[in-house]
């Protein structure tokens, strides 16, 4: 039977990832690089007005062993194409780890410039033929969704972001976690108040506290032995 250009890509890399880390075999931890936005950063020192602000980036390792190291260099306020223009994407990859998993979305939004399907997609191919040319396994994450509700019910705009990461997925062959449509769900089964405690205020409802951090992190974590199974035998049990 014959396999169409992007049937035998995602092949090729659903075989790559399936391989456990060259680095840990050899005795070197696994490195695993976050290229992000506001929800994923960290905040070693968070704001007054919300003293456990925690992206979910910075809570990620906790979710592995001792063999592999997260390095978080997700930034506020960056989208896809700043996050490039500020060199901070060519400092990943100078630092060639072995994974980077890539999230934006939500400032993409706000830039005109970056509509779903145009210059929002053409960036995260970038991202994924940068990645791969340096030796690195690219993981792309959909945007997180916002604690939003209307009616009783959870509620995005950010959905037409998330279809575009999953159709460049697709199209590149690369491993996608759906990290938007996991956070939407499990809000809108604790609905409004019952997830409450898991932004960093009352007035957020975009950035997470510790426990929401942790929260959203674990479904990452969970995600990982389907999407990328190379990085399976790293989590905690």
């Amino acid at each position: 039977m014959s396999t169409t250009p992007t049937r035998r890509a995602v092949l090729a890399a659903a075989l790559l990832l399936a391989l456990p880390s060259a680095a840990a075999a050899d005795g070197k931890k696994v490195l695993i690089a976050m290229v992000g936005d506001s929800t994923m950063a960290s905040y070693p020192n968070p704001p007054k007005d919300r003293p456990d602000l925690t992206g979910w980036g910075q809570v990620f390792g906790t979710f592995f062993t001792d063999d592999v190291e997260v390095l978080n260099h997700a930034a506020s306020g960056r989208s896809t194409k700043s996050f490039v223009n500020e060199k901070r994407w060519a400092k990943v990859l100078d630092l060639k780890p072995d994974y980077v998993f890539i999230q934006f979305g939500h400032n993409d939004q706000k830039d005109p410039t970056l509509a779903p399907d145009g210059g929002y997609a053409d960036y995260l191919r970038r991202y994924i033929d940068e990645a791969r040319k340096a030796g690195i396994k690219p993981v792309l994450v959909t945007p997180v969704a916002r604690r939003t509700f209307t009616n009783g019910k959870a509620s995005t705009t950010l959905t037409p972001f998330a279809d575009a990461t999953m159709k460049v997925a697709r199209e590149k062959g690369v491993p996608v976690i759906n990290l938007h449509r996991l956070a939407f769900d499990l809000y809108d089964k604790l609905g409004d108040e019952g997830s409450a405690e898991l932004t960093a205020s009352k007035a957020d409802r975009t950035h997470f506290s510790r426990k929401g951090a942790l929260v959203i992190a674990e479904l990452v974590a969970k995600a990982i032995p389907d999407a990328v199974p190379g990085l399976k035998p790293y989590l905690k049990k």
